[in-house]
């Protein structure tokens, strides 16, 4: 059985159980001088997520099944990038109208700095302005994550539910943003605080695109990669701290050779372990989530140094010191510390950043407990590949934590001094 297959029988399992509870049904209960009706009602999710190498190869039909309903003539939004269009725009518009699709493109220039309501906007009114149908015309987003994420939460606004599908062009879009259901947009100085819960009736990962991102933008989604290993996949840590060098250099490309069969194993085991952790909770009713691990103090730092950190390197800096404060608590041990910060190290990823401040974490604490209702939920890695949750850690716990971090930061940059046989003497 393969996993995409555990997963969809695992889903159907679950639809099969609440169906057999929860049927419609208005409930009418009579009381003295009046009436109170209470509505159930189950709505079916289910939504795809495909590898499908060369995409925008005109041989390849998988772009064109996706966004045909089987209706004449085809007609698609497509909202991409503005880097992504000036790379790709030529061949998409190509294979677009090889395939009698007749589209428009919305090209939005789509970064964390104007990851805002405004650009949502922009969104709806191309929407409103092509006349996107409601059910039978999903539009096409094609980008980073930024780029779905204002996608998504304008097609959750336009109509009420407007289906829309994802095409992501950057690692962190293909493992993370771009697989889960959750849209959103900053608003003042919180990450995501605006948003839906509104996923793409169809996902489609083509590792080609990768071939063309920047060195740092793929070490930004290798950290979230690496995330998934510290809290559930212990394999996946040893490939990164193997290959992780290799795969920025090979630009995760797939291939017949040691690093390219790595990729497509890194690539698939990070969605897989994505997956498994947000198919059971999809709505977020519970908000004990493996997932966000390096995810409590990271928003407030990534919006504090914004534009100076991406969010994987914000997350990396909240993993690393997440990972102090397991440490201290016995959780993990000093070799195991040591292997997680050498592999951000080997990625070459942020560990700490000067806005990291006991004020700015006491902040970033305090506002995750009030996201999380009240609860810290924080989860900490037990060993390498499992982790367990606390709601008990302290300001002097996150303090000491801060300052252990710092003190090994300072170490490892600090010049070696040669002894004489170094010297030769």
């Amino acid at each position: 059985m393969t996993r995409t297959k555990s997963l969809s029988r695992r889903a159907d399992r679950v639809a099969d159980r609440v169906a057999d509870r929860v049927a419609d049904r208005v409930h009418d209960e009579a009381t003295e001088g009046g009436a109170v009706w209470r509505v159930s009602a189950l709505k079916e999710v289910s939504y795809d997520v495909m590898v499908q190498p060369r995409l925008l190869d005109p041989a390849n039909p998988a772009l064109a099944r996706a966004v045909t309903s089987g209706t004449a003539p085809v007609r698609r939004l497509v909202v991409i990038d503005a880097t992504v269009a000036s790379l790709y725009g030529e061949r998409l518009t190509a294979y677009l109208a090889g395939h009698d699709v007749e589209f428009r493109l919305c090209v939005i220039d789509a970064h964390e700095s104007v990851k805002v309501m405004a650009t949502v906007f922009e969104v709806v009114d191309a929407m409103d302005a092509f006349g996107v149908p409601r059910r039978h015309a999903p539009v096409v987003a094609m980008g980073g994550g930024v780029l779905t994420d204002i996608v998504g939460l304008a097609a959750s606004l336009y109509r009420r539910a407007t289906p829309y599908i994802r095409i992501p062009t950057t690692l962190i879009g293909m493992i993370d943003a771009g697989i889960g259901s959750k849209t959103g947009v900053n608003f003042r100085e919180h990450k995501n605080r605006l948003g839906a819960y509104h996923p793409s009736s169809l996902t489609l990962i083509d590792p080609g695109f990768l071939s063309t991102l920047d060195s740092r933008h793929l070490r930004n989604g290798l950290a979230e990669i690496l995330k998934i290993a510290l809290i559930k996949d212990a394999e996946l840590f040893d490939l990164l701290a193997t290959h992780g060098a290799d795969l920025v250099e090979q630009r995760m490309q797939p291939g017949e050779d040691a690093v390219g069969g790595t990729a497509l194993t890194v690539l698939r085991r990070a969605v897989q372990g994505m997956l498994e952790e947000l198919q059971p909770n999809l709505w977020e009713d519970h908000l004990q989530r493996l997932v966000d691990f390096g995810h409590s103090f990271s928003p407030t730092i990534e919006m504090t140094a914004l534009p100076e950190l991406l969010h994987g390197e914000a997350v990396c800096v909240d993993m690393a010191l997440s990972s102090v404060l397991a440490h201290h608590r016995g959780l993990l041990s000093t070799a195991e510390l040591d292997r997680v910060l050498d592999v951000m190290r080997v990625l070459r990823l942020p560990v700490l950043h000067p806005v990291c401040t006991p004020e700015l974490l006491r902040g970033a604490l305090a506002d995750t407990v009030k996201h999380r209702d009240g609860r810290q939920h924080l989860p900490l890695p037990r060993g390498i590949g499992d982790a367990v949750f606390v709601d008990d850690v302290t300001q002097h716990e996150v303090e000491a934590a801060l300052f252990a971090l710092g003190e090994r930061e300072r170490a490892t940059r600090q010049p070696k001094v040669r002894g004489p046989v170094d010297m030769g003497v």
